[in-house]
């Protein structure tokens, strides 16, 4: 794939995503089927909640993390930069998109120099699994350096590279990779899905990678292949249609990684801090948040994505309180009841 084209995929992935056209169709994430069960005498004060977790050595303010977007592009780089500087004030974890492109093209390196504006954020790096298995470790950890990551990502999209155009068709050795990267890499692996979830199956598989941390981005969210659908024609528009509401859905998947004794973070539709505290209390580190931060920030800047995430952690303290919950680690013990559809998930394969 040139650079150029690589370049006009994330100029169309951004233009497609500030829109409502990618989400799920007919699929949620299920977290709705997630009850939470209301105490009326709390016995606490909303202001003395702790939102704190602490992840990979160094502690967030609130568990959520920006999650990975975009680079590789002038445009993207004004996305990392402000987005990234927002992590920073608040407190959170931020991720960066796919690092192929200035692996390909150094010259583009820069559109993923986050550092200067946020300094002490945690902060991941993002390659794609397929790539990493063609690349030394060197090389990976080189992109780590290059970026001062805490961590990186390696993503897993099948489903999405399917149906691109310029997509990838050889899956092999994915496993081996993952494994190898968490034995020879200095920062921890985390293993990301892309939009179409982690499956118990998949969940057994990358323990014994050795990860400690899964991204899930689960079915409910944006949909990566629809995603995909929309810059593709012919026989590839087509399998995109018919494959657009695939997936594990976010609140399935969180639940069938956290019962493998991994550390998930849920992303895949976290659209509000109920949201969050639902994922949370299956099981997740943290709830990871990627369009809707976006789509605020295209349409107010910095101060529209403040005020967004404002109403994120309001969300979240008031759910808090309303179950008891003094700390986020109480929470992940609050009583819950589980319906419908995702009832019917976890008893698959149990």
């Amino acid at each position: 794939m040139s650079e150029s084209s690589i370049g006009q995929r994330k100029v169309d992935h951004l233009d497609l995503c500030a829109t409502d056209e990618v989400g799920f169709r007919g699929q949620t994430n299920l977290l709705e089927s997630v009850r939470l069960i209301h105490q009326s005498l709390p016995d606490l004060h909303i202001d003395e909640l702790d939102l704190s977790v602490s992840m990979m050595g160094k502690t967030l303010n609130a568990p959520i993390v920006i999650a990975g977007m975009t680079g590789g592009t002038d445009r993207a780089a004004n996305v990392n930069q402000e987005l990234a500087a927002l992590a920073q004030e608040r407190g959170y974890a931020f991720g960066l998109g796919s690092q192929r492109a200035m692996h390909r093209d150094p010259s583009c390196a820069w559109t993923y120099q986050v550092r200067e504006a946020a300094p002490d954020v945690l902060l991941f790096g993002n390659l794609g699994v397929v790539q990493a298995r063609d690349f030394t470790t060197k090389e990976i950890q080189d992109l780590v350096d290059s970026v001062g990551a805490d961590a990186i990502c390696l993503h897993m999209n099948p489903a999405m590279e399917l149906v691109q155009p310029e997509g990838d068709r050889d899956f092999r050795g994915g496993r081996d990779t993952i494994r190898r990267c968490v034995e020879e890499l200095n920062v921890p692996v985390i293993a990301k899905e892309t939009g179409n979830g982690i499956s118990r199956e998949t969940a057994i598989a990358l323990r014994a990678t050795g990860v400690e941390y899964v991204d899930v981005s689960g079915a409910g969210g944006t949909s990566w292949v629809g995603v995909e659908t929309l810059r593709a024609e012919g026989d590839k528009r087509a399998l995109g249609e018919l494959l657009w509401d695939w997936g594990v859905p976010t609140a399935a998947a969180v639940a069938f990684v956290a019962e493998q004794g991994l550390k998930p973070i849920a992303t895949g539709g976290m659209r509000t801090g109920l949201d969050i505290a639902r994922a949370i209390a299956l099981g997740a580190s943290a709830g990871g948040i990627a369009r809707g931060v976006f789509q605020a920030f295209e349409s107010g800047g910095r101060a529209s994505a403040n005020a967004f995430l404002d109403r994120i952690e309001q969300e979240l303290r008031a759910v808090m309180l309303l179950v008891g919950a003094k700390d986020v680690e109480a929470l992940r013990r609050a009583p819950r009841i589980i319906l419908g559809d995702l009832k019917a998930w976890l008893a698959l394969g149990a």
